[in-house]
């Protein structure tokens, strides 16, 4: 390979000219360097040279993301054949671990490979992507279980998100007959409550930003507990016969909060979440339209009803041959 002003004057490399220790024949020519094939597929791939209209989007990438044993050929090598070629390097480089098995690396000698289609076949796609976004520390190797998959899920969004999302809209479908609650009597704890929320969405997202994947799942963690403990220290169920403007306000904060949360974590659990934000209306569903509170009056203001829902995170069972 050659290194020219202007760019690569051609991908070939001989041992004398280039080397970097990948054994190269010793019949004479050139040998095409193994990672030059393989990397510049990142450019070729999405139409380089022609890199105009939609395409240039695609490049320069935000993030290369890379398994952390290739790091050095993504964080050096490249970065110099781009430089090469007088084109932008990616934005940043990021190495992540490996998942281990029982705490034991996979390995086909020893017979612990597990197949990803079916776990996914066992537990869900939205259940075993928000396990592993969870319970694994992004950029460091991280283990699971059968066991450790059905615990995580079942606490947090069966339990925990799950349990707020239904007994919250089976309630205002039975009682309201789906009606959205009025403002009724509001009081502080109802303002705090939404903040706390606020506030847990704003972390899950600056987790995301920073690549802190497991930290951003505790923040949003933390505006569930708060919905989970609203919900028990007000009491929806109890104002129903003693104040029914003070239920409705709880119960229109809890709504509120509810769709907030589940638009914050749509990225993780995709399919589950949507339904969730199905049951309430709830149409725009980027993160920015969490800000949007004038939403609740909208759909209050249609024809939308709450309907009896149907659990969205049903609990977990360990498969029997696990």
């Amino acid at each position: 390979m050659r290194f020219v002003e202007g760019g690569l004057k051609d991908l070939s490399v001989s041992r004398t000219s280039f080397d970097w220790g990948v054994p190269v024949p010793d019949s004479p020519g050139h040998v095409m360097y193994v990672w030059v094939d393989a990397l510049t597929n990142y450019l070729t791939g999405i139409g380089y040279p022609d890199m105009t209209g939609d395409k240039a989007k695609f490049w320069p990438a935000d993030i290369h993301l890379i398994g952390k044993d290739i790091v050095r050929f993504h964080a050096v090598y490249w970065p110099a054949f781009l430089l090469s070629a007088n084109i932008p390097l990616p934005k940043s480089v990021f190495g992540h671990g490996f998942l281990l098995t029982r705490g034991e690396k996979m390995s086909k000698s020893v017979g612990n490979v597990v197949d990803p289609m079916a776990l996914a076949d066992a537990f869900g796609v939205d259940a075993l992507r928000y396990f592993f976004l969870r319970e694994v520390s992004f950029g460091q190797d991280g283990s699971y279980s059968p066991e450790a998959i059905v615990t995580r899920v079942n606490a947090e969004l069966a339990n925990s998100f799950g349990n707020l999302a239904q007994r919250t809209l089976s309630f205002i479908a039975k009682n309201l007959e789906g009606v959205f609650p009025s403002a009724g009597t509001v009081h502080e704890a109802d303002g705090v409550l939404i903040e706390e929320v606020i506030v847990a969405c704003a972390g899950f997202k600056a987790g995301f930003t920073d690549l802190a994947l497991s930290q951003g799942i505790e923040a949003w963690m933390r505006g569930v507990f708060a919905c989970n403990q609203y919900i028990d220290a007000q009491a929806p169920w109890a104002l129903r016969k003693t104040d029914p403007d003070r239920m409705h306000a709880v119960l229109r904060t809890l709504v509120r909060a509810i769709r907030m949360l589940a638009i914050a974590i749509l990225p993780v659990v995709p399919d589950s979440a949507g339904k969730v934000l199905d049951q309430i209306g709830a149409v725009e569903r980027d993160h920015a339209a969490i800000d949007d509170d004038r939403w609740y009056d909208r759909v209050a203001a249609s024809d939308f009803r709450i309907t009896p829902p149907s659990p969205v995170f049903p609990r977990l069972e360990l498969p029997a041959e696990a």
